[in-house]
């Protein structure tokens, strides 16, 4: 489900947050808009790819256990699509096993980062990601 956006700012790259979990979701999303990111959130893989196509953020922050999709076969389809290619997928998941951090990479995650996170280090990583260098 389409959240409303949040932090409207001509400056503010916007970022798709895809978890199921509502804490971690409001988490998120408090962390990035007091960084000045514009949020926009999904629940489940089909919101994500849908949302996607629909607002083409700049960056996905892509939980792996949703419904629906899983967050691997989001990060293909959407990688497999040339007006994404590029689009920074960061997977955000709990799911550490060196197996899981391959498929990530595989399905074309630019990024495998685990939960629990600092909110210190999940900016920075969205910001290199976004080439944002001056914070």
């Amino acid at each position: 489900m389409l959240s409303p956006v949040t932090n409207m700012s001509e400056n503010s790259k916007k970022i798709l947050v895809v978890d199921d979990d509502e804490v971690t979701t409001d988490l998120a999303k408090t962390i990035l808009v007091k960084n000045n990111f514009e949020v926009i959130t999904a629940s489940n893989g089909e919101d994500a790819i849908a949302i996607t196509r629909k607002e083409c953020p700049d960056l996905i922050l892509l939980d792996i256990m949703l419904p629906t999709i899983d967050g691997f076969e989001v990060c293909k389809k959407l990688k497999s699509q040339d007006k994404f290619r590029k689009t920074p997928i960061l997977i955000l998941t709990a799911k550490g096993f060196n197996s899981d951090v391959e498929r990530g990479k595989a399905a074309g995650a630019d990024e495998y980062l685990l939960k629990p996170f600092s909110a210190k280090a999940l900016v920075a990583k969205i910001r290199i990601h976004l080439g944002i260098t001056n914070a």
